[in-house]
């Protein structure tokens, strides 16, 4: 058998931390085994997936050294391999599935299942569909199809009993059926879910090995249900512990900067960086802390594979990268520092923003230190204006920070009306709106133009610069941020 793994990320955003984590270790494992690893872009959320995005998702990878044998930009004997290109392969399968009542049509609508869902809380049960549809009359159902009307295809649960499978890092797992819901396959779209997507790639790419994080083990009995309806084999699948904070909670862009792209910028090596996510999950057999990929993969084994869940230190990280710099000769470290802060792309970035204001190239490092260097340390005085309180800047920061999380296009005129219109439905001046925004991003009450400085940092950095503003103004208790995410929402509404 030819070990053949994947990872399957979606373009929608930047390109997550989590991502290269496990494409670190399911590209370990298929060389390891002289295998393939291939590359599988999932784009059916067609309203949030971009081609942008998608780009980004393969230079970050690439940047920290993990290459792929097969992918949607390389090609490869089992393609396509973007899942939007693959459509007429989920529909067939999903009409097998209908035609042997191994699945069904539902046209239960938004509210009814909202209100199911509420009633099952509230009665202390776990959330799942009722099976409203299930008992429906067969020509009924033709009849609202073939009429356009809209339904989805949900998979058929058992009523009672249970689902074992086998977790190569965690033994027998065992899922009474009751906790499993039947799980919507395909969408009212016609696109379909993650759960039937991915059995049919992975069969069809004949993936024999799964390494994924441990927030798909709930999933697995609904894979387990559609190889045996289909009559595959399954893939030896493993969970990985999710990358956790200093407080156990998962690592969320909300607390974390989880962009591979904000540590690329702020000047960590690719090497230290995939160094220390093959340590979260992973110990050398001597315990060295300091590897490369290819000695990882000469001595990588399941056993030594860990199941806690690992805690993301930036100190830790901050300390091995640094490591990993002294380690450099000296002409190595100057071509990293010209390549990271002087190279000729960032430059042209930085060009319009500076050359007009500038009369001596001495006066261009006061200009541009934050962009190229931490932000000044900012404080509850840094906030003090005479239009705006505390609470005022709070609350600004706090909704730019939400509306710059699902901020899509990360441009400068495409910042200008996002924010624009945000201040607008808030009500605030716009040059007051600003205010905090500038020492957020900056450090400064002025600096160069605001919306220029943000596209030049990247979405995670700003964010991140945002939310330890936020900190500096004294942070938001638990009651504050759901206060004011229920007068984001009123505003979005």
């Amino acid at each position: 058998m030819t070990v053949r793994t994947r990872v399957a990320p979606s373009p929608t955003g930047d390109p997550h931390l989590g991502t290269a984590y496990m494409a670190l270790f399911n590209c370990a494992f298929a060389k390891k085994h002289g295998g393939q690893f291939v590359l599988r872009i999932e784009d059916t959320d067609q309203a949030r997936s971009t081609t942008e995005s998608e780009q980004v998702i393969f230079d970050a990878l690439r940047w920290m050294g993990l290459e792929w044998d097969e992918g949607p930009d390389i090609g490869g004997p089992y393609g396509p391999y973007r899942q939007s290109d693959r459509l007429d392969h989920y529909t067939k399968h999903a009409a097998e599935l209908v035609e042997r009542g191994q699945a069904f049509h539902c046209f239960c609508s938004t509210a009814r299942l909202a209100e199911l869902r509420r009633a099952q809380q509230s009665a202390g049960e776990t959330p799942r569909y009722d099976g409203h549809c299930l008992g429906m009359d067969e020509s009924d159902k033709v009849r609202r199809v073939e009429s356009g009307e809209a339904h989805v295809i949900r998979l058929r649960v058992p009523d009672d009993g249970e689902c074992t499978f086998e977790d190569g890092l965690r033994g027998a797992i065992t899922i009474p059926w009751q906790q499993v819901d039947m799980q919507v396959l395909v969408k009212s779209d016609g696109y379909p879910t993650y759960h039937l997507a991915v059995v049919v790639d992975d069969h069809q790419m004949d993936i024999t090995h799964v390494l994924r994080g441990e927030e798909w083990i709930s999933s697995v009995p609904k894979h387990v249900l559609l190889y045996q309806y289909f009559g595959w084999d399954m893939p030896s699948h493993y969970h990985l512990p999710l990358l956790r904070n200093s407080d156990q909670t998962k690592m969320s862009k909300r607390r974390n900067p989880t962009s591979i792209n904000y540590y690329q910028r702020c000047g960590y090596l690719p090497e230290a960086l995939l160094n220390y996510l093959a340590l979260m999950g992973w110990s050398m057999p001597d315990e060295r802390e300091i590897f490369g990929f290819d000695e990882m993969v000469e001595a990588l084994d399941v056993d030594r594979m860990s199941t806690g869940a690992p805690v993301f230190d930036t100190e830790k990280l901050n300390w091995l990268n640094g490591q990993y710099i002294r380690g450099l000769s000296s002409s190595a470290f100057m071509d990293r520092v010209a390549d990271w802060a002087i190279n000729r792309a960032r430059l042209e970035e930085l060009v319009p923003l500076i050359q007009e204001r500038t009369e001596r190239f001495i006066d261009l490092l006061p200009q541009v230190d934050y962009l190229l260097g931490e932000r000044a340390e900012i404080t509850r005085a840094s906030f003090v204006h005479k239009g705006l309180g505390e609470s005022d800047c709070l609350r600004i920061l706090d909704h730019v920070l939400r509306t710059l999380e699902r901020t899509r296009v990360w441009q400068r005129d495409d910042l200008f009306e996002e924010l624009k219109s945000l201040a607008e439905a808030m009500d605030v001046k716009f040059r007051d709106f600003l205010f905090p925004l500038f020492v957020a991003v900056s450090g400064r009450e002025i600096s160069l133009p605001l919306f220029d400085s943000m596209a030049f940092l990247g979405s995670d950095l700003t964010r991140t610069r945002i939310r330890t503003a936020i900190d500096a103004l004294g942070g938001l208790s638990k009651k504050e941020t759901r206060r004011l995410e229920r007068a984001f929402q009123e505003l979005d509404g």
